[in-house]
């Protein structure tokens, strides 16, 4: 019985180690023009529209000034993309 547990928590810390990893697998660099500001940020997401959006969503917070001009920037494209990894 103590060699299953052993098996099943090696497989769980194994499984939960390569998901990890999966999620981590893209990494962009996006910068946003708001209003006269640029900012660029970094994120890492599983998809490539995953790690985008969340790097746009670190520039618009910190160039908007609001929950309505956050909505305005994110609605708006980046104006630059860049793929790191």
């Amino acid at each position: 019985m103590r060699l299953i547990m052993v098996i099943g928590a090696v497989l769980f810390i194994g499984v939960l180690g390569y998901s990890t990893m999966q999620q981590n697998r893209n990494e962009y660099e996006v910068c946003v023009d708001f209003k006269g500001y640029v900012h660029c940020a970094k994120a890492k997401g599983a998809t490539s529209e995953e790690a985008i959006r969340s790097a746009q969503a670190i520039d618009c917070e910190m160039l908007a000034n609001g929950r309505d001009e956050n909505m305005v920037c994110n609605s708006n494209p980046p104006a630059k993309v860049t793929q790191v990894k």
